[in-house]
């Protein structure tokens, strides 16, 4: 054999064997395009703060995520534009209102932490930027619950007028029987209103249109399947329809409101923490809205969204092993008695 034969080697690789267009630069530069419609209304909305807030919060995880690989010696990986992401949805979980210091503080949860700890990108087990939300909401409840009202900041009076987000003003106004918003809602926004984010809440999740253009983009360029975001949004409005006594209004409400188009569309797609399999992903999905519903209706916060997708996170695995698709022509061993009870 002649040695310019000998240079011919074939590579074989574990399956599947597929080959895509789609890099990890590549989708993270969709997502951010995606994201992109509720920035500008929250601006719109909010003020230019809103922008200082997300500028600041991507700015602090790509700073930790260049930092941490340096520390632990490893690849760069910030071109991939993923810090960047987690900082834009850490942002849009926040009030335009919190101070820059504390947006720090969930950056470095969520990039430190939950991410660069556990090996990068592809590596986390749950979401990062649900985990610098959760430790913000804990650690600042106070901050995190201190809501500017729409177009406050043209009146220049940002410090004296707020807003409760309308899941606060059903358990505030109604207590348990907050069905009854859809007899008198005059105390909420409309429903056009909380459709273009005219509300009190975080910066990106009160704009609901925004949001769906941001799914379509998704769709289109086949980043994320619609498996997940519609089955989410479904079961919470099945469960509220059961719960609302066939009240419509009540149900639209709830969809609107607070984090759930938000969760569904881009946190809960997220690659590294859903499963891969479409049964896989329809449990998954079911079980953020059974929980998602369930805190909502007898929980003690008004939100559920955030604790039910990292609930679900940290359930994916158990998923995954019960939802693998078995190879063509395997046949299953029947275990004796004695191996079972061991």
């Amino acid at each position: 054999m002649g040695e310019p034969e000998m240079q011919k080697m074939l590579t074989v690789s574990a399956s599947p064997h597929k080959r895509t267009v789609h890099t990890t630069q590549g989708i993270m530069l969709d997502v951010i395009l995606a994201l992109l419609p509720a920035l500008v209304l929250s601006v719109i909305l909010f003020g230019p703060r809103a922008l200082v807030v997300t500028l600041v919060s991507v700015g602090a995880c790509v700073l930790f995520e260049f930092l941490s690989r340096k520390a632990m010696k490893r690849d760069m990986t910030i071109g991939d534009l993923s810090a960047v992401v987690t900082g834009m949805l850490l942002a849009f979980n926040l009030p335009s209102t919190i101070p820059l210091w504390m947006v720090v503080i969930g950056d470095a949860a969520a990039i430190i932490v939950v991410k660069q700890f556990f090996g990068g990108i592809g590596q986390n087990f749950v979401n990062p930027a649900l985990v610098g939300r959760i430790v913000l909401m804990m650690s600042f409840p106070v901050q995190m619950s201190d809501y500017d009202a729409p177009f406050a900041w043209r009146m220049g009076e940002v410090d004296a007028l707020t807003s409760a987000t309308p899941l606060a003003k059903f358990a505030e106004i109604y207590g348990a029987d907050s069905v009854k918003v859809a007899i008198n809602a005059s105390d909420l926004p409309t429903l056009s209103n909380m459709f273009f984010g005219v509300r009190g809440g975080c910066l990106g999740e009160t704009c609901a249109a925004a949001l769906l253009i941001g799914f379509l983009y998704l769709l289109v360029r086949r980043v994320i399947s619609p498996a997940i975001p519609l089955t989410y949004i479904g079961t919470v409005a099945l469960i509220m329809l059961f719960a609302g006594k066939g009240n419509l209004t009540f149900v639209a409400y709830q969809v609107l409101s607070g984090g759930l188009l938000l969760g569904a569309i881009f946190m809960a797609t997220d690659y590294t923490t859903s499963p891969i399999s479409l049964k896989g992903k329809i449990i998954f999905a079911v079980g953020c809205g059974v929980v998602t519903a369930l805190i909502r209706i007898f929980g003690s916060l008004p939100e559920g969204v955030s604790f039910s997708i990292l609930l679900m996170n940290i359930l994916v695995p158990h998923i995954e092993h019960l939802t693998t698709p078995k190879p063509f022509g395997t046949v299953k061993v029947k275990k004796t008695k004695k191996e079972a009870a061991q």
